[in-house]
C-alpha cells in the first residue's frame, strides 16, 4: 500500500493502516533511538511512546509532507524528554547523596567511637563479677532474672551490681568529656 494512502487511513483512525505504518517504521525509530539511549528496555519504551504520539496526533498528519521528517521530530523530542528525565533523576540522586554526605559528621563518629572505647575501658576496670553482670545486661540484653539464674544469685544482687557499674561509668564520664571537648 502506498504511504499516502496509509497515512490518509491513519488520519481517520484506521487501526489496520496504523499497524502497517508501525511495521514499516518501527525499526527505523528503534535504530535511531539506540544512538542516544543505551538501555534496550528504554529504547523499546521510546519506540512505543513515538507511535502512541503519532496515533494521538493523527488528525494533524500532513499527508503531503514527508512522514519521515514528522517521525524524526517526534522521536527526537521523546528522546530529549527521556534524557532530561534521566538527568533530573541523576541530579536528584546526587543532591540526596550530597545531603547525606554533608549531614555525616566524621568528627561525631570519631567522638562516638572514642566514647565507646572509653566506656569499654571503664567497664574493664570494674571487678570481674560486676563486669560480667554488666556485659550480660548491656551486650547480651539479658534480663536481671536471667542473669541472676546464670550467676546463682538474687535479682536484687544483680540490680545492685548494675547500679554500681553505671554509677562508676557516670562518675568517670565527665573526665572524658573534658578531654574530648577541651577545658573551657
Amino acid at each position: 500500500m502506498e504511504e499516502k494512502s496509509v497515512l490518509e487511513k491513519v488520519k481517520v483512525g484506521d487501526t489496520v493502516a496504523f499497524s502497517l505504518l508501525y511495521e514499516r517504521y518501527w525499526l527505523k525509530v528503534y535504530d535511531f533511538t539506540r544512538l542516544y539511549i543505551i538501555s534496550s528496555s528504554e529504547v523499546s519504551e521510546v519506540v512505543q511512546d513515538v507511535f502512541v504520539k503519532v496515533w494521538e496526533s493523527k488528525e494533524q498528519l500532513d499527508i503531503e509532507k514527508n512522514f519521515d521528517g514528522f517521525l524524526f521530530m517526534i522521536t527526537r523530542n521523546i528522546i530529549f524528554n527521556y534524557s532530561r528525565r534521566y538527568f533530573n533523576e541523576l541530579n536528584f540522586k546526587m543532591t540526596v547523596l550530597k545531603g547525606l554526605e554533608s549531614s555525616y559528621d566524621m568528627e561525631e563518629e570519631l567522638d562516638a567511637a572514642d566514647l565507646k572505647n572509653y566506656i569499654d575501658s571503664l567497664i574493664a576496670q570494674l571487678p570481674l563479677k560486676r563486669q560480667q553482670i554488666f556485659r550480660m545486661s548491656r551486650e547480651e540484653h539479658l534480663s536481671n532474672k536471667e542473669i541472676a539464674e546464670r550467676c546463682a544469685v538474687t535479682e536484687k544482687a544483680i540490680e545492685r551490681q548494675i547500679t554500681l557499674a553505671l554509677k562508676f561509668i557516670k562518675d568517670n564520664l565527665p573526665l572524658f568529656m573534658l578531654f574530648v571537648r577541651g577545658i573551657p
